[in-house]
C-alpha cells in the first residue's frame, strides 16, 4: 500500500512544519541537484534572454539531470498562471505579464544553443489572451523550426477553455496548434475525476478529455500524451479507470509520477506512492495499450520526452 503520511504530532510554527514534512520525505524522493557547472549551461542560456522554464518556475525534481544533458521545457508567455491550481508551484494571478513579443525569437536562439533535437514547449494558462494563446505556441513554434530545421517539437497545452458556451472557440484554438503538426501533442488531466475540483480549480475532468479526443479527429497522425501527479487521496482503482478513459480518446502516451507538495500554501500529499507501485501501474497502463509509459515516482511530464521506451 502507499506510504501514509503521519499526522499525529502537529508543529509550533510553519517554518518547523515544512522543515519536518521535507527531512520526512520517503528515501527514493530524495535527489541530488546535480553539479553547479552542468546547471549553469542552461541557467545563463535561459537568464540572459529573458524566458522560462517550467523546470525551475515548477521546481521540477528532474532539472538536474535533464540541464546536464542540455535539455528544458520552455515556459511560454510569462509565468504567472491565470489559473489556480492547489497543487502547481507557479506564480498565479489575474493581471499576467504582457507578452513579449521577441520570446519566440528568444527560444528558438536557445534551442539553438543548447543544441536541441527535441523540445518541448508549455505554457502558463492565459486566459485574458482572445485565443487563451494558441497562436503564441504557433509562432514559437515557427521561429524555431527556422532556425533549427530538424528539430522535433513536442507541445503540453492548457485546455484552452474559452469559458461557458464556447466549446467551438476551444476546439478551434486546439486545431490552430495541430495545423502546426508538433511532434506530440500533451495535454495533462492531472489527477482522477472525484479529485478535478479540489485539485485543478478551473479546469473540467471531461473538458482535459475533449482536448485529446479533437487532436486524434483533427490529425490521427499525431500522437497525443498525458499525465498524472498521484497523492492527492486517489485509489489505485480510479487511476486505472482514468487510464481506461484516456485511452477511449485515443490518447497514445502516459506519465505518472508522485505529487511533491512545493510549499505549505498547496494541498498537502495525501500518501506516497512506492517504486513497485509505480512499476505496477506502468504495467497497467502498457497493457491497455499505451505506447510509451513513464511511471515513477519523480517522473513529470516532459521526462525523457523524445525518447523511445
Amino acid at each position: 500500500m502507499p506510504t501514509e503520511i503521519d499526522r499525529s504530532h502537529p508543529t509550533p510554527s510553519a517554518h518547523s512544519q515544512w522543515r519536518e514534512e521535507i527531512a520526512a520525505l520517503p528515501p527514493w524522493l530524495k535527489r541530488s541537484l546535480g553539479k553547479a557547472s552542468e546547471l549553469s549551461t542552461v541557467q545563463r542560456i535561459i537568464k540572459q534572454r529573458q524566458i522560462h522554464t517550467i523546470c525551475e518556475e515548477g521546481r521540477c525534481p528532474n532539472r538536474g539531470e535533464c540541464y546536464s544533458k542540455k535539455t528544458a521545457t520552455f515556459l511560454l508567455m510569462g509565468s504567472t498562471c491565470t489559473r489556480a491550481c492547489a497543487f502547481c508551484q507557479v506564480d498565479k494571478g489575474h493581471a499576467p505579464m504582457q507578452l513579449d513579443p521577441d520570446e519566440p525569437q528568444k527560444v528558438a536562439e536557445s534551442v539553438h544553443l543548447l543544441g536541441l533535437s527535441y523540445v518541448v514547449l508549455t505554457s502558463v494558462a492565459r486566459d485574458d489572451l482572445p485565443d487563451g494563446g494558441a497562436s503564441w505556441f504557433v509562432k514559437t513554434m515557427t521561429a524555431i523550426r527556422q532556425m533549427n530545421r530538424d528539430t522535433q517539437i513536442e507541445v503540453l497545452t492548457p485546455d484552452f477553455w474559452g469559458g461557458i458556451g464556447k466549446e467551438k472557440a476551444q476546439k478551434e484554438r486546439v486545431a490552430t496548434v495541430v495545423a502546426a503538426k508538433p511532434a506530440c501533442y500533451n495535454h495533462n488531466i492531472e489527477t482522477v475525476r472525484r479529485l478535478q475540483g479540489p485539485v485543478r480549480r478551473g479546469a473540467k475532468y471531461e473538458r482535459s478529455l475533449d482536448v485529446l479526443r479533437w487532436v486524434k479527429e483533427l490529425d490521427p497522425s499525431i500522437p497525443t500524451k498525458s499525465g498524472l501527479m498521484l497523492g492527492h487521496g486517489e485509489t489505485e482503482t480510479e487511476v486505472i479507470q482514468t487510464m481506461e478513459d484516456l485511452r477511449a480518446v485515443k490518447c497514445d502516451r502516459l506519465t505518472l509520477g508522485q505529487y511533491m507538495r512545493p510549499s505549505l500554501e498547496h494541498l498537502p500529499v495525501q500518501k506516497y506512492w512506492r517504486p513497485e507501485e509505480f512499476d505496477r501501474l506502468g504495467e497497467i497502463a502498457c497493457s491497455l495499450g499505451f505506447s510509451h509509459v513513464r511511471s515513477g515516482p519523480l517522473v513529470r511530464s516532459s521526462y525523457h520526452a523524445g525518447e523511445e521506451d
